[in-house]
């Protein structure tokens, strides 16, 4: 079924934003119309089917299809699943809008009435159950609806906008494959790049934008802890690979701890640990994988760096032969911090004081080290100054309960995820059409 066939979505006053002036009355309230109409169940339907990393096959269709109504130039196909829509509006700058589109194996349990229960085939080969944890439902949507925005209002700007639907952000990969398929060298180097992330510890309705540092860096590493396998009531007979990958454990938490720079953050996490097959057996290898952050280059290669020397050399005090001791690699996963443009960062703030309201503008301490592979389309041989900002999620009222004691709001990345779609979007759709209106105002 279509999902223009689905009703459009009740939304309860709690995930609406309060009655409030609009620094622009008429943009507020054509998104509100299209919302209403259109975006809703457009959302809701993205919700319901959501698609693993390099999986986005109908996504994609659907995101190409809604451009294409548009009267805009869409390629399919970008680096895997990845769509590219161009919409030319006479001469001036390239603005590149992205918004990424993969979900998370998940099963979802968020109590929404529109939730998943998608199940799909990973690139691994595993069925698992979907859903869409981190937002890019929003995201989607709301690239969606700037499209229909800027598409109906081609008397304020003058340029060309390149929509980019990303596959496998949560996999790092996407990006790297839409730039290895000829991004650029096909649709040409945009003069900007802009993206946002919905944020569900921030108030829904109001924005965050901020110069220089936005994400860290992130790198998956796995480690093959190698030993000799015996049984387990004779362990001095082998060489034990569960306790030496337990001595790794534990021995890697002194990287942060005790050889960077108390100023300097860092974080390396075992998020898995898999070795041996029973009771009484004393297995030959065990396998770990960890995700790495920093907030520099020079102190993620100083992890990196750390990670390889301490398996290695606690493979040695082990007594292993240099053909047993521990292997250390970079899956592919890996991504450089997102730093964004100081100049662009402060001239789209302006531009949102001004568009949106400056109410409806707010900074934030960071509270952990996310990444982000935005980071490629800027930290290209071109340069092309970037901008990642973010989009509260959750009604104030809300987050005041949490801060009060009462329920905790599901953090990204959770079954129990979501979000309020509405203030969500269309303060998504709102923010990315007055950055394009500014970038690309006519004289």
């Amino acid at each position: 079924m279509s999902w223009r066939r689905l009703a459009v979505l009740a939304v309860s006053s709690c995930c609406a934003l309060p009655s409030q002036a609009y620094a622009d009355e008429a943009l507020h309230a054509a998104i509100e119309k299209d919302y209403q109409g259109y975006l809703a169940p457009l959302f809701e339907h993205f919700h319901r089917h959501p698609e693993l990393s390099f999986r986005e096959t109908a996504t994609a269709a659907l995101i190409a299809q809604e451009l294409r109504s548009l009267g805009i130039r869409v390629t399919e196909g970008v680096g895997g699943t990845g769509v590219v829509g161009v919409l030319e509006n006479g001469a001036g700058p390239t603005v590149m809008l992205r918004a990424d589109m993969d979900g998370l194996p998940l099963e979802e349990d968020s109590g929404l009435p529109y939730a998943s229960t998608a199940r799909q085939v990973d690139i691994t080969g595993d069925e698992v159950p979907v859903m869409h944890a981190c937002g890019h439902d929003v995201h989607i949507t709301s690239l969606i609806g700037t499209a229909r925005r800027l598409a109906a209002d081609r008397g304020s700007w003058s340029g060309t906008v390149m929509f980019v639907a990303q596959p496998a952000e949560e996999r790092i990969g996407g990006a790297k494959a839409m730039l290895g398929d000829g991004l650029f060298r096909r649709f040409g180097v945009p003069d900007y790049a802009l993206a946002f992330h919905v944020a569900a510890s921030e108030p829904a309705g109001k924005v965050r934008v901020e110069g220089g540092l936005n994400a860290s860096s992130s790198d998956s590493v796995d480690i093959t802890v190698r030993g000799i396998g015996a049984h387990g009531a004779s362990p001095h007979k082998g060489k034990d690979p569960v306790y030496l990958a337990a001595q790794l454990v534990v021995a890697l938490q002194g990287l942060v701890s005790r050889e960077l720079s108390p100023l300097e953050p860092g974080v390396v996490t075992v998020g898995s640990i898999h070795g041996g097959t029973k009771h009484n057996i004393i297995p030959s290898e065990v396998k770990l994988q960890l995700t790495v952050r920093a907030d520099s280059q020079e102190t993620r290669e100083q992890l990196l760096t750390g990670i390889r020397r301490i398996a290695e050399g606690l493979g040695r005090a082990a007594g292993l032969p240099d053909d047993l001791l521990p292997v250390v690699e970079l899956n592919g996963e890996s991504t450089p911090p997102t730093i964004n443009d100081e100049a662009l960062a402060a001239r789209i703030r302006k531009a949102f004081a001004r568009e949106l309201g400056e109410d409806r503008l707010f900074t934030k301490q960071r509270d952990g080290m996310g990444a982000e592979d935005f980071a490629y389309f800027v930290q290209t041989e071109e340069h092309v100054p970037g901008l990642y900002f973010w989009v509260g999620g959750t009604p104030q009222e809300v987050l005041d309960a949490e801060a009060a004691g009462g329920p905790r709001v599901p953090s990204h990345h959770s079954p129990f995820f979501k979000i309020a779609p509405e203030p969500s979007i269309t303060t998504g759709v709102e923010a990315m059409t007055a950055a394009v209106r500014e970038l690309l105002a006519k004289p």
